[in-house]
């Protein structure tokens, strides 16, 4: 089923009500990767072009490798990425100017498409804190009996109120968006699962750690 504003409003009533519906706030296994299916032969020629809501990066913009990461706020192995390899990569290549990371929205379940469009309403200064938050307390509102409580907590972090905090999660274009970068993350790029990761638009095949990554990055330089 399509994700919608009807939708979303139907199960926001289905929350109240304990029931369970395809809604932004339906259940999520999160112990286990989600894999999208792809039938599409991969086409990178349009890695590079932005998404329709600009591009959320860390680093300098012409920083001479780029790593592009599809995520989904509700993956365990995107939060274990974030809070024991970033880290170092930051520290080795970011900060010094010779990585930039392009983050993208791949929401892999109704519960990571709240989170994903909650980061993109927050003011732009906050998305990277905002992801990090998510991430970081990912058990508590991924897998919880109602994710709104926890989620509202984490988005007054960003500056939120109750009321916008509804209003985002009830916003048609940026829901619609977010759905653009997947789809076309999943037909053309053939992203299947996350993280998935493209370094100077060739799709990264190595291990998720500092040591393998670094070794990939060193490469380039």
């Amino acid at each position: 089923m399509k994700l919608n504003r009807r939708n979303m409003l139907q199960g926001t009533a289905l929350v109240f009500a304990g029931g369970a519906g395809y809604s932004l706030f339906g259940s999520t296994n999160s112990s286990t990767p989600s894999i999208v299916s792809t039938a599409h032969a991969e086409d990178f020629s349009e890695l590079n072009t932005p998404s329709p809501m600009g591009e959320m990066f860390l680093g300098e913009e012409d920083a001479p490798v780029t790593i592009i990461e599809y995520a989904s706020m509700t993956c365990p192995h995107c939060s274990a990425f974030h809070a024991k390899v970033l880290p170092s990569l930051k520290e080795k290549y970011i900060e010094t100017g010779k990585l930039k990371l392009i983050f993208r929205e791949f929401p892999l379940d109704p519960r990571a498409f709240a989170g994903s469009m909650l980061a993109r309403c927050a003011p732009k200064e906050f998305y990277f804190p905002m992801v990090d938050v998510l991430f970081k307390q990912q058990s508590q509102w991924s897998r919880a009996a109602d994710p709104r409580p926890p989620l509202l907590q984490i988005a007054k972090l960003a500056g939120f109120t109750q009321e916008s905090f509804e209003a985002c999660l009830k916003n048609q274009e940026i829901l619609d968006n977010i759905n653009k970068v997947k789809n076309t993350a999943a037909n053309q790029f053939g992203v299947n699962s996350t993280p998935y990761f493209f370094i100077n638009e060739k799709k990264y095949d190595g291990k998720y750690t500092v040591d393998a990554m670094s070794k990939a990055i060193d490469a380039l330089l």
